[in-house]
């Protein structure tokens, strides 16, 4: 399994937790990130960020963890923004349904896409 093909950053700010992916999001890395992100989901009291600027490749199993993350977020009343999609990424999103579940609107509610 080549681990290096996937690499996560978090930044915690004083408002907000961003996490920074590199790579490929997919069933090997899976693991990798559920432990990385599901701490961080936890913390309602913050925005959680995640940045898919060098988002390289997701795959299914990529696409449900970004779902669940957004179901516990709302479950929590908590606010949630995936951003930066790189066109690739966002077509694949739009394909699969994805985006509807997210909106573009501002750092208070979910959005996917676009630059922020």
């Amino acid at each position: 399994m080549d681990r290096t093909r996937f690499h996560i950053v978090h930044d915690e700010q004083s408002d907000r937790h961003v996490v920074y992916i590199k790579g490929e999001l997919d069933l090997a890395a899976a693991e990798q990130f559920r432990r990385a992100v599901e701490p961080l989901a936890d913390d309602a009291a913050k925005l959680l960020v995640i940045r898919l600027d060098e988002l390289t490749y997701i795959d299914s199993t990529g696409i449900g963890m970004f779902v669940a993350l957004l179901k516990t977020r709302k479950k929590q009343g908590a606010r949630f923004a995936i951003e930066n999609v790189p066109p690739k990424v966002q077509r694949l999103f739009d394909l699969t349904g994805v985006s509807y579940f997210f909106s573009e609107t501002d750092d208070t509610t979910e959005r996917i896409g676009g630059q922020s």
